[in-house]
């Protein structure tokens, strides 16, 4: 089933390469959405695809990396968007 979440991260998630590691995890799985910071130095992920995948790439984005550290993220389901084709950075 195809899911759709809106993810808030927080933690050290801005200046350290944090939307461009969503991009290259998602776009591996085959998932769609965007990436953003946000004013309040959060960073907000639209995902979407089939939960399990979802699950996997939630997963590898709160382990971060040696630049990301995620301390907290928040989740909850949003609408579908028929035919999106991309995961991309958000406006």
């Amino acid at each position: 089933m195809i899911r759709r979440y809106l993810v808030i991260v927080e933690g050290r998630v801005q200046g350290v390469g944090m939307r461009g590691f969503c991009i290259m995890q998602a776009q591996m799985r085959g998932l769609t959405g965007s990436v953003k910071n946000l004013a309040n130095g959060m960073v907000e992920i639209q995902v979407q695809g089939e939960e399990s995948v979802i699950d996997e790439f939630l997963t590898v984005i709160r382990g971060g990396n040696q630049f990301i550290r995620v301390d907290d993220m928040s989740m909850k389901y949003i609408p579908v968007i028929k035919n999106e084709k991309r995961f991309t950075y958000g406006h």
